[in-house]
């Protein structure tokens, strides 16, 4: 007799035929690791949302495509947080119908949901933001990679949707300023007192660890000898951890290490922020290195990513200060920039004294200080590239590890460094505004010369991205002003325009006299003798335009630009028709070249006429008409119709 569980069926199990539509609802799990070499897991769970077929299908898809085109942690992220957004919004708009939600399946309309989720994507960011249209491009690649796959099926609709351009409108991307002058100094002296103080710290921690023995032999609570056993790899912040178990029973000195500037003491994470504060007097912390950092982006105005990736390799020093290696990662390109001591030059001319505590502007000063720092952390870390930029820290699992730096560590980025040392900026906290500011530093010692400031980059790429600071704007407005007032003192030397009620009291002499005039000059003036047409000149033999003792050549066509023209209410009709040829002259030559020959005469001429009222130039105008006035120009002044 068969025992219980021996018993069998006398029919076979009827095998459940699965929809061809549907996907597995188990988790897709895929790591990556960035470029500070953490390695990242990117989860996408199906289960998690109602339209879970959709979101398994998009998943399997992501799966493949990171695994295929070796896409970089930032993108898989971005396609991951794409999967999530539309899964969510579909789930919202669908309701209970967002079960069977398939790209396989015409109905519910899953065409229409993602194309109101296009629609509001953008109003859940920040206006001009790049982030809509990128979620939005991810998940029609993905759909367009499952319509290459005849056994996936994919609706019309949806094929459709995804070939279609994105409706999501691409953000501008707003260029970074450059900080300010003020905001760049007070950088500049908070890093180098940072770094001053570090070495002094670590200086000191490396004496009480000196001084200090294993902690089983002596203390668990003497910091002397927790720093030897940590120097010395005979303990970890582990087993330091457990050792001086709660906060409660330490000693003062070991309290006065965590203590917060209120007085107050963490509770909670007491016992992990003793080790991280004993092994930051060891070797340089994540908070220490952006202190280097932002002195080598002010020296070498080579930008934030470039300089963090110094290697011992990349580093050469020479007589006269230091070679370094560069690489681009982006242009995968690999250069090299040789930075000069101005203190090793001054030092051929006279004697100095090289003073460490005052902030200096030499990448090799920097550099060896740099290195100085990390030599015992880089030699804990066996860096296979050398990497100059490591720290010490104790991750939450309380392990001691020395690894390349990471800015972007929570509770240690750029903005909190400035915030610990007090420095104040206006705008964005990024680093890269620093760099900025070095470009704009040296578009200024190079007058302008682009191709002197663009010495890393294409002049193309330098325009793009550095040409809208506010200090080449302003800059670049002193140059408009100067260019202005320069053609404006010319016109204010051209020619001297009197009045109607003016020339009544210059009708003698001797009131021209007082004007400027010599008293011969002034007699002929009166006579009508120096006449030239549109304009009176004081001296015909005295012209800017010909020889000293010539007469002038280019008289009247250049005499409104000329200091000795003076013009008289009487010569109004001869300024119009003068008007008129200029006028035609515009109308006919290119405007450049209107402007080169002509440009200064009509300024003047229509500030001329601009003094006259509507009442004197219609006179003038019946004057022209019942007289018969004409005006006398020289052939020359026709040569550029015949041209």
């Amino acid at each position: 007799m068969p025992r219980r569980g021996e018993f069998t069926r006398d029919f076979p199990d009827v095998p459940e035929v699965p929809d061809p539509v549907a996907g597995k609802v188990g988790e897709r799990v895929i790591r990556t690791s960035s470029a500070t070499r953490r390695n990242l897991t990117n989860r996408v769970l199906p289960s998690v949302y109602t339209c879970s077929q959709l979101a398994a299908e998009l998943a399997d898809e992501w799966v493949e495509y990171v695994e295929a085109a070796g896409l970089a942690a930032g993108t898989v992220q971005s396609y991951q947080q794409a999967i999530d957004n539309l899964c969510t919004s579909v789930d919202a708009q669908l309701g209970e119908d967002a079960a069977r939600a398939s790209l396989g399946r015409d109905q519910p309309d899953l065409a229409r949901a993602m194309a109101t989720w296009e629609r509001k994507l953008p109003s859940g960011f920040a206006p001009n933001s790049n982030r809509p249209a990128i979620l939005s491009g991810a998940v029609r690649v993905l759909i367009r990679r499952r319509v290459e796959h005849p056994e996936r099926p994919v609706t019309e609709r949806m094929a459709a949707l995804a070939k279609a351009g994105s409706g999501v409108p691409i953000g501008e991307n707003e260029e970074l300023d450059e900080f300010s002058r003020a905001e760049k100094q007070a950088m500049v002296r908070a890093a180098w007192a940072a770094v001053i103080a570090m070495e002094k710290r670590l200086e000191t921690g490396w004496r009480l660890a000196a001084q200090g023995r294993h902690p089983g032999d002596g203390s668990w609570m003497s910091i002397p000898d927790l720093l030897w056993g940590l120097a010395h790899e005979a303990v970890t912040p582990a087993q330091i951890s457990d050792a001086v178990g709660p906060a409660r029973g330490w000693t003062e000195e070991l309290r006065a290490c965590i203590r917060r500037p209120d007085g107050s003491m963490p509770v909670t994470t007491a016992r992990i922020e003793l080790t991280r504060h004993l092994v930051a007097q060891l070797w340089p912390s994540t908070l220490d290195l952006h202190a280097f950092r932002v002195l080598l982006i002010d020296a070498t105005a080579h930008p934030p990513e470039e300089v963090s990736k110094l290697t011992e390799d990349g580093v050469e020093f020479t007589p006269r200060g230091v070679r370094l290696t560069l690489v681009r990662k982006r242009a995968k390109r690999r250069y090299y920039r040789a930075f000069k001591d101005t203190s090793i030059e001054m030092a051929d001319v006279i004697e100095t004294k090289e003073f460490t505590d005052r902030p200096r502007r030499e990448p090799g000063a920097i550099v060896k200080r740099l290195m100085a720092v990390t030599e015992r952390a880089r030699q804990r870390a066996a860096d296979p590239e050398g990497n100059l930029f490591v720290r010490a820290a104790v991750d939450v699992d309380r392990e001691l590890k020395f690894c390349e730096w990471n800015p972007e560590a929570p509770l240690a980025r750029f903005s909190r460094w400035l915030e610990v040392h007090g420095v104040t900026v206006e705008g964005k906290t990024d680093v890269r505004r620093l760099r900025k500011s070095g470009k704009v530093e040296k578009v200024v010692a190079s007058r302008g010369h682009i191709h002197e400031a663009a010495d890393d980059h294409y002049e193309e790429t330098f325009k793009g991205h550095y040409a809208q600071g506010t200090t080449l704007r302003v800059i670049s407005a002193e140059v408009i002003n100067s260019a202005q007032e320069h053609w404006f003192s010319k016109a204010l030397e051209g020619p001297t325009v009197l009045s109607q009620e003016a020339a009544q009291v210059a009708e003698e002499s001797t009131q021209l006299q007082a004007l400027g005039l010599s008293e011969k000059e002034a007699d002929d003036l009166v006579q009508g003798e120096l006449d030239m047409g549109v304009t009176h000149c004081k001296n015909p033999y005295d012209s800017p335009f010909s020889p000293a003792g010539e007469l002038c050549a280019v008289a009247p066509l250049r005499c409104l630009e000329c200091r000795n023209a003076w013009v008289l209410p009487s010569q109004l009709p001869q300024l119009l028709l003068f008007s008129d040829h200029v006028e035609r002259l515009r109308q006919r030559l290119a405007p450049h070249h209107f402007t080169a020959l002509w440009g200064q005469s009509y300024v003047n001429l229509q500030a001329v006429l601009q003094d006259r009222t509507e009442q004197e130039i219609a006179l003038a105008r019946k004057h022209i008409a019942e007289g018969g006035i004409a005006l006398s120009l020289p052939l020359a002044a026709h040569v550029e119709f015949d041209a």
